[in-house]
């Protein structure tokens, strides 16, 4: 009896073996699924391709080869032992020897599985290529602009070839960004930042492009930068400014039971945070310009403060901080209505710690009105707005101690002087090269000059 059972099991093994293996022919026959990113079909020797396999029995292997008038040439090559089931896999194109011109990319994965006795599913995914290694071209269309330190200019330009990650580079590492216009041409309008000097400025602008292949183009761009001063001021901080500071905003600083360390975090982690974020509010903005004509300012207002006055601050004779007022005080009845300052769509109301109530509004092409201290709201995220209409009333909400607007413009995600975009003539100016009327880009008033109406006071 025992000697007719173990020849049944061999064959029972056999047979399932047998069975195991047309299961696992019959189980996956395809390879894994394929995804490449980007989803371009033209490269540049600089391209990196993400490529996503996906199988239930396991990534094994990728290759990728180029073929070109019949002849394949391999040029990347990786094998897995860990079984993943999804994977992807960043294979850059500067080893390839790539050739200008058209070519077929041929990307082979293969899974886990036992099929193929035991070589597994291959899946091969060819694309349609074409290198391009040349960058593009791009048409300066305006004058080189007189710009001064904390103000703005705008340029208009032209590409050859589709581009994105387009406009104004400064210091090598800060884009401010381009609008592509409805007749083709793009439009970026840029700040001159209040801390660097004219020379700087001069030696770090360039336009920039990219093209679909990956393509960079940059250049330096020309401009004729002018210095302005801005008022210095030593402040001396008492007691009872710092305990007024602690009772109206400690919740800004929780925690910190301390009155001079409240004013101290206030002034430098919570306003570097406030700063922080009116950046990430203003990086998205409308194509097109908003506004029509000049800005319009607080009626009936004195200047309280002016655009990058430095305050040295002082407590007992001994320097504890710094700060830069960007925006211009505007003081004038008390729960004064606040107008906006032109057409727009209004992006933030709420508080934002030493802005106190604060209000944003785009005007387009990277340009924003920001109202400070107020004390309600007559309008709401996602309105639009038009210049004059009452937004709210002054206060002495945030970091303030007397009822008045503080009046910013934001370019580019940077803070700049008001003052120009308060002068008719100055953004006529700006209007005239966005539309592409040629016309030079002038010297506007200093910051710190009053606008028209009510001389200029001081506290």
């Amino acid at each position: 009896m025992r000697t007719r059972l173990l020849p049944n099991l061999l064959v029972v093994l056999v047979l399932a073996v047998l069975a195991f293996g047309v299961w696992s022919f019959v189980y996956d026959m395809e390879g894994p699924e394929i995804a490449v990113e980007p989803k371009v079909d033209r490269i540049s020797p600089n391209t990196k391709l993400a490529v996503r396999m996906k199988d239930k029995a396991g990534v094994r292997e990728l290759s990728l080869a180029i073929r070109r008038d019949g002849q394949v040439q391999e040029f990347y090559r990786k094998r897995y032992e860990d079984g993943l089931t999804d994977r992807t896999e960043t294979v850059p194109l500067k080893d390839a020897n790539l050739q200008d011109g058209a070519f077929e990319l041929e990307i082979k994965a293969t899974d886990g599985s036992l099929a193929g006795f035991g070589h597994g599913n291959t899946r091969t995914l060819a694309l349609p290529m074409t290198l391009d290694t040349q960058p593009p071209r791009l048409s300066i269309k305006t004058l080189p602009p007189h710009i001064g330190r904390g103000g703005c200019a705008v340029i208009r330009y032209t590409a050859s070839e589709e581009i994105h990650d387009t406009g104004v580079l400064i210091n090598g590492n800060f884009l401010v960004p381009a609008f592509l216009q409805k007749d083709g041409s793009w439009v970026c309008i840029y700040p001159f930042p209040y801390r660097m000097s004219p020379q700087d400025f001069k030696k770090s602008v360039e336009i920039t492009a990219t093209d679909g292949a990956g393509n960079v183009t940059r250049s330096h761009i020309t401009v004729m930068p002018f210095d302005r001063r801005f008022k210095d001021d030593k402040i001396t901080v008492t007691d009872a400014f710092l305990n007024r500071v602690h009772e109206k905003l400690s919740h800004l600083t929780p925690g910190v039971g301390d009155p001079m360390q409240c004013y101290l975090a206030i002034n430098d982690a919570v306003r570097r945070q406030n700063m922080e974020r009116l950046f990430e509010l203003t990086r998205s903005s409308a194509g097109a310009m908003l506004w029509n004509g000049g800005f319009m300012q607080l009626p009936r207002a004195a200047v309280r403060a002016s655009f990058a006055d430095h305050r040295t601050l002082y407590y007992n004779g001994q320097l504890i901080g710094e700060a830069s007022h960007l925006g211009i005080d505007l003081a004038s009845l008390r729960n004064a209505e606040i107008p906006a300052a032109n057409d727009g769509k209004v992006v933030f109301t709420g508080e934002l710690g030493v802005y106190g109530n604060l209000c944003l509004i785009d005007h387009g092409l990277g340009v924003f009105s920001l109202y400070a201290h107020m004390q309600n709201f007559d309008v709401k995220a996602g309105d639009a707005v038009a210049k004059g209409q009452i937004i709210g009333r002054t206060d002495q909400t945030g970091l303030a101690f007397g009822d008045h607007l503080h009046f910013g413009i934001i370019v580019g995600g940077i803070e700049v002087t008001p003052i120009e975009w308060l002068d008719p003539k100055w953004v006529k100016n700006i209007v005239d090269n966005v539309n592409g009327v040629a016309a030079p880009q002038g010297q506007a008033p200093q910051p710190g000059q009053a606008p028209k109406g009510k001389p200029r006071r001081r506290r």
